[in-house]
């Protein structure tokens, strides 16, 4: 991986986005030593332009970032990170420095929470009970959770929709884990018809 740091007095910008997510969460800079603290460490590591010196993210709130994936772009001068947060990540206590977290993305987030309540075998946990019922009973439960939608879909009260169409979804999600497959196949199959 080679980065262009001859440019701006050896500073590259560095975007930090949300790994489950994909929300972008903040941007910040990085000189040769931060990037190559941040590879060996995992952690992300900028060079701070106001303090003129190295700050690793988190050093004094604890909010970490750990870093899942770094590319960089087609000019070798700009870094993007995948990372997952400890905690919020601005330090004005804003889940992003753009903002709240974003609901667009939250699926991903949910996925990743019912596979894990499924493969840690998390008792008392309705996601692994229903699992562990078997493919009919989950099938079952998704198909039932679709009829709803449809009876509420015929009605006017959008809030019974949302929730049955929520529903839907949650249930569809461990489907989906029940057969093998995620999200990510589901999109690549539309992403394929949209030709």
């Amino acid at each position: 991986m080679k980065i262009n740091f001859n440019k701006d007095n050896g500073l590259v910008p560095v975007i930090i986005q949300d790994n489950t997510t994909l929300q972008v969460l903040m941007l910040g800079y990085m000189n040769e030593e931060a990037f190559k603290k941040t590879e060996q460490e995992g952690i992300v590591t900028f060079f701070s332009r106001s303090k003129n010196r190295l700050w690793t993210k988190g050093e004094e709130s604890g909010n970490f970032l750990t870093v899942k994936s770094i590319d960089i772009d087609c000019d070798q001068d700009t870094i993007l990170i995948k990372a997952t947060p400890t905690n919020v990540v601005c330090h004005t206590g804003s889940f992003s420095c753009f903002g709240e977290k974003a609901p667009k993305g939250f699926l991903y987030e949910l996925e990743e929470k019912i596979s894990q309540r499924i493969d840690d075998k998390t008792e008392g946990s309705y996601t692994y009970s229903l699992y562990q019922r078997g493919i009919n009973k989950v099938a079952q439960k998704v198909g039932e959770e679709a009829i709803e939608v449809v009876i509420e879909a015929k009605d006017d009260n959008a809030e019974l929709f949302k929730n049955e169409a929520a529903d839907l979804m949650y249930h569809f999600l461990i489907l989906l884990k029940a057969k093998g497959f995620s999200l990510e196949d589901i999109e690549k199959v539309l992403q394929e018809r949209n030709h």
